[in-house]
């Protein structure tokens, strides 16, 4: 099992426009041959940097199926439009991705 994260530093008052792009999207996630789920988490707000920390989380069969939706026509329609977002956000986002070593 792979788990794909995108974190988001998104300026504070704008969580609820951050959170209506990702609503709205259409990623066509299911569609892909390996996907599991996918979860939009919001943590507390930090104040003091401005910013409310977001993470996606895709979870996925193997490593090879996640870079498989990376290259797919479905990645680039769900991307096409992340670059006009910049506002929302602090910083690029940071991608980190797992692979499980253990589990129940």
């Amino acid at each position: 099992m792979y788990f794909a994260m995108n974190r988001f530093r998104v300026a504070i008052g704008q969580e609820a426009a951050f959170e209506a792009v990702w609503k709205g999207r259409d990623s066509a996630l299911a569609d892909m041959p390996g996907f599991i789920d996918f979860h939009l988490l919001r943590g507390d707000s930090v104040p003091e940097e401005g910013y409310t920390p977001y993470i996606s989380k895709s979870t996925w069969e193997s490593r090879d199926a996640f870079i498989d939706w990376t290259k797919s026509e479905n990645f680039r329609t769900a991307h096409r439009s992340a670059g006009d977002n910049r506002s929302m956000y602090l910083s690029p986002p940071k991608f980190e991705g797992f692979t499980v070593v253990e589990g129940a």
